[in-house]
């Protein structure tokens, strides 16, 4: 198990119950379908699963983004409200679009300096030599101050956005895909930027991707969302060496290896992700799944722990593990 929990008794984030439903033409999107997830102090916990499964969803109801429908949102135990400026303070989130996140009409001073000047931390000398630490941390230089955003490449605008959630000093940085608009040269340039400040701040990242190894590389637990719901939670390698749903096996079947000579075994996942308005009934996987049999088309799976810190949501676990 992560050396990071067993040093931590309370999670300083958790949901209970988190949903998250829109009402679209009279019926309901359950995008967010009853969440139960815990962050540790100093952890990062990465969340995976197909488009449309609901974890960017997740992390913008978690921040208030998106008003919960119903469930819990904890900080050191204690219930949330997302409008205290407490609460601000200490969640940040990093956007996936660099250049959508950011004003285009202000330059990146002004972009830094809002969230300071909203929450009266310094003078404007001292709003200044923090903005001009944190533009450093970046690796960028205090001239590019009064640029605006379509002045910077890709990878110099994340830094910019990056800089803009932690310059509140956060304790939890929500991570939304913050890679996958950048070019494959830059992305681990970010991540270990990410990782190194991580360290240095001690802060705890809920960090929301597509890609398989950057999730590998930069969490310590996964999450597996599929169609709203958690199907699959466990250390990063626990998960790794016992996949025990078929939606996870498949997802990490999919993931590309950097060898010209590897021949790609993956089958594939037959059909279409089924409407978030109309899921199927007893397992939202069932209409995919190869294994799949009645009881899984009319028995929804309950969350189990296989092992200490290993959940899944599979009413085959224990026969597609061998």
């Amino acid at each position: 198990m992560n050396k990071r929990l067993k040093q931590a008794d309370i999670p300083i984030l958790e949901t209970k119950d988190l949903r998250k439903y829109f009402q679209v033409r009279g019926k309901y999107v359950k995008a967010v379908d009853g969440i139960n997830i815990e962050l540790y102090k100093g952890e990062t916990l990465g969340i995976i699963g197909e488009s449309g499964c609901g974890k960017t969803t997740l992390g913008k109801t978690i921040i208030g983004l998106h008003k919960k429908t119903s469930g819990e949102i904890l900080l050191d135990g204690i219930e949330a409200c997302q409008k205290e400026p407490s609460f601000k303070r200490r969640v940040q989130m990093i956007f996936q679009d660099p250049y959508s996140s950011l004003d285009p009409s202000w330059d990146v001073y002004k972009i830094l300096e809002e969230p300071l000047a909203a929450h009266c931390i310094g003078t404007a000398a001292e709003r200044k030599d923090i903005i001009e630490h944190f533009l450093d941390k970046m690796g960028l230089k205090a001239s590019m101050l009064r640029r605006f955003p379509h002045e910077f490449s890709g990878g110099q605008r994340q830094r910019i956005g990056i800089a803009r959630a932690l310059i509140m000093r956060p304790e939890i940085v929500i991570c939304d895909e913050p890679i996958s608009a950048l070019d494959v040269s830059i992305q681990a340039q970010v991540i270990n930027l990410l990782k190194e400040i991580q360290k240095e701040m001690n802060l705890s990242y809920l960090f929301i991707a597509h890609d398989l190894s950057m999730v590998k590389y930069i969490s310590d637990r996964i999450v597996v969302m599929y169609l709203g719901n958690i199907v699959e939670m466990a250390d990063k390698s626990e998960l790794v060496k016992n996949m025990c749903h078929p939606y996870t096996k498949a997802l990490f079947e999919a993931e590309p290896v950097a060898d010209p000579d590897h021949i790609m075994e993956h089958k594939g996942i037959s059909g279409e992700i089924p409407s978030p308005m109309n899921p199927p009934s007893g397992c939202k996987f069932c209409t995919r799944c190869p294994y799949a049999n009645e009881g899984c088309m009319q028995q929804q799976p309950e969350f189990t722990e296989i092992q200490t810190g290993h959940w899944v949501a599979c009413h085959r676990w224990k026969e597609l593990s061998v």
